[in-house]
């Protein structure tokens, strides 16, 4: 939480402190400046004409923290976060909350391109703000952000037209798959349109998933089919699948055949998702050395079959990029084309990959 100690050092709030208690300009929950006044900070700093980068965090499936582990849980990490930011911007910058799972930082220090790129490869490499498991009393959920920002006066002159273009660029860190900054440089960011990005969503997803699907007759032909929309919505470097026989096996790279006896142990759900081997390694020890032989370090696992009957098989994400977090709609694109592979075996007969 600020002191009023911390925050009299800016000529902004010394003013405003003389008038009012340090809580009334704070959030009651997170301890960080409320809205109202880190906007208004942000104005202040446009009229007195001094140089600072303004940014928005938005921490990345938040709701599922809230669902899977109560409120209270999510308020502890919107705190524990908020700890971190002030932490981390202690000297040269102030943060604040947006509302919700969004904070506005301020940084009166980093305005080129290199010495911003330097502050948020920290912020995100120092385990310190997000990119961290946030121990709680009985979980340690892992918590990522998505970044957009912006500097004043060598991007915008005025306070709309700043925030204007942080909502570009964290639009632009969300379609690319969150857990990412972006720092808004009018060549590649100016002509985002917010709205087409926003339309372009799972629904969308799902309706070219199920338009290549349907292209096609046999099953593996049909995976072949979709496999680009979804190395190219989910950023997928190849799809496997796992048959009856229980072998792992590629949908793009050929030659790919490696056991995978004991994959029936990892599931106890219908889905399984992690960012490291470690629960996989406990599970199934020779599926585990499978995907290190890859060199897999995220993985999601989805159940094919209906109802409570055996599985059919296994639809499996498994990507070599670091910290990658399985975002909810890119669980439910998988989800829906296992239903769909499932509702073809009972209706076909077909089988997915070879049986024993």
């Amino acid at each position: 939480m600020y002191t009023k100690e911390q925050l009299v050092k800016y000529e902004y709030f010394d003013e405003a402190l003389g008038r009012r208690e340090v809580s009334n300009v704070l959030d009651p929950l997170t301890g960080l400046i409320s809205r109202q006044y880190i906007l208004g900070f942000a104005r202040w700093l446009i009229e007195k004409g001094i140089p600072f980068t303004f940014g928005m965090l938005d921490l990345d499936n938040f709701k599922f923290v809230n669902d899977a582990y109560g409120h209270h849980a999510g308020d502890r990490v919107l705190i524990r976060v908020a700890e971190g930011l002030i932490g981390y911007l202690d000297g040269f910058g102030l943060a604040g909350r947006f509302g919700g799972d969004e904070y506005l930082w301020i940084n009166l220090r980093d305005r080129e391109y290199a010495d911003k790129k330097a502050f948020l490869a920290d912020l995100y490499g120092s385990e310190r703000v997000v990119r961290r498991n946030v121990a709680l009393e009985d979980c340690a959920p892992f918590i990522t952000g998505t970044v957009g920002c912006a500097t004043f006066p060598d991007d915008a002159g005025d306070c709309d037209s700043l925030f204007a273009m942080i909502d570009k660029a964290l639009y632009r860190g969300k379609s690319k798959g969150r857990n990412c900054y972006i720092i808004y440089v009018k060549e590649k960011h100016a002509d985002i349109d917010i709205q087409r990005i926003a339309r372009k969503g799972v629904y969308t997803t799902m309706c070219n998933v199920v338009r290549m699907f349907e292209m096609v007759p046999g099953l593996e032909n049909k995976l072949h089919s979709v496999a680009p929309v979804l190395m190219e919505e989910l950023r997928l470097t190849d799809l496997y699948y796992i048959g009856g026989d229980r072998v792992l096996r590629a949908v793009r790279t050929q030659g790919v055949a490696e056991p995978a006896c004991d994959i029936d142990n990892l599931m106890s759900d219908e889905l399984f998702t992690a960012n490291s081997l470690e629960q996989v390694q406990a599970r199934c020890p020779a599926f585990c050395d499978v995907l290190k032989r890859r060199e897999v370090e995220s993985l999601m696992v989805v159940r094919v079959g209906m109802d409570n009957a055996a599985a059919d098989g296994y639809l499996v994400c498994a990507e070599p990029h670091s910290l990658r977090i399985w975002q909810e709609d890119e669980c439910a694109v998988m989800f829906f084309l296992a239903k769909l592979i499932a509702a073809r075996i009972r209706i076909d007969g077909e089988t997915l990959g070879g049986r024993p």
